[in-house]
């Protein structure tokens, strides 16, 4: 039988318990984390719409930096030697995944961390570089998007010859360390062969090579540029352009910003739209799906940009058969 005693007890502790009980259902939900890594700085990535369409991507799925989820971003300011260090704070973090936009990017999350789920926005040949066993089954904990590189490689370097007919040696520039772009070296070896064009190989590891690279370039007598994609590289658009066209050389990239900044074409995947379903990859993640159970989706979508004004600045003539295939042509 309940005393009286024990009636009031239990009435007095009643109000503590309702409010424990009341905070607990308002305790805020914990907020998932990302975090991007670049090996750009801020204020390369700034004026490129990649970051902002990565955002988008995720907002449309619901989710709102600085509401429902939180960005930590990760600059290595154009040093690779950095990436290991900022992975590394990364995981001490504790994110729930990791955005990866370059393979140099993608292999130092990997190399740090086979826990915490890693999301490519781009990478070219990431079975060949050891992030995933195939697209189909990734098997580890990386997942995302890839550039399809290897095919690009070779339509690009077909373009050049397009719109220069007697073209019979191409320089390429590309930086050694990257294994990424070492396997781009090494891919492009078939496309030229087979139409029958002679590279010749320039190595530039940071900017202060470029100059030097250039001017082996007008020894060597190339008659165009090749550029592989590389972190290094994409941070100093505007002035390879510049150079390539005091050089007189008509010049290939794979992202629209390069014929912006002055080159004559670009050609590859819409960088913006990688980003932006990049953010699906995120979602399926942070619901609960694994990144060994999503597979690697390809690029879609492909921008041919044309600088009409270098074309005549360099005395070219771009054949209507590739003009009426562009989706921007700069007057």
């Amino acid at each position: 039988m309940t005393t009286r005693r024990e009636i009031l007890l239990a009435a007095a502790a009643w109000p503590a318990l309702a409010w424990t009980t009341a905070a607990c259902a308002q305790a805020p939900a914990k907020v998932p984390r990302i975090g991007l890594l670049s090996s750009f700085s801020p204020s390369d990535t700034t004026p490129w719409p990649w970051h902002q369409a990565f955002r988008l991507g995720l907002r449309d799925l619901g989710w709102f930096e600085g509401k429902n989820i939180s960005i930590e971003y990760r600059y290595a300011e154009g040093r690779s030697d950095r990436l290991p260090d900022l992975v590394a704070d990364l995981v001490r973090l504790k994110v729930d995944v990791i955005v990866a936009p370059s393979a140099s990017d993608a292999l130092a999350a990997q190399k740090a961390t086979r826990a915490i789920p890693i999301v490519m926005t781009g990478v070219s040949a990431p079975v060949g570089l050891g992030l995933v066993e195939s697209l189909a089954r990734p098997g580890g904990n990386v997942t995302g998007m890839s550039q399809m590189t290897v095919e690009m490689l070779g339509k690009r370097l077909e373009l050049l010859k397009e719109m220069v007919p007697k073209l019979t040696r191409v320089a390429v520039l590309w930086n050694p360390q990257r294994a990424g772009s070492a396997l781009n070296w090494k891919e492009i070896q078939l496309s030229a062969r087979q139409l029958g064009v002679q590279l010749h190989s320039l190595e530039v590891r940071s900017p202060d090579e470029f100059d030097k690279a250039f001017e082996d370039a007008t020894g060597a007598r190339a008659g165009a540029l090749f550029i592989i994609p590389d972190p290094v590289i994409v941070a100093h658009l505007k002035r390879i352009a510049g150079l390539a066209a005091k050089s007189r050389l008509p010049s290939i990239f794979h992202i629209s910003e390069f014929a912006d900044s002055g080159g004559l074409v670009a050609y590859g995947p819409d960088r913006a739209d990688l980003f932006r379903r990049a953010a699906t990859f995120v979602d399926k993640i942070l619901k609960g799906a694994k990144p060994s159970d999503l597979p690697v989706e390809q690029a879609t979508k492909f921008e041919l940009v044309i600088n009409m004004k270098t074309a005549k600045a360099l005395g070219i003539t771009i054949p209507q058969s590739i003009l009426v295939r562009a989706d921007r042509v700069i007057e």
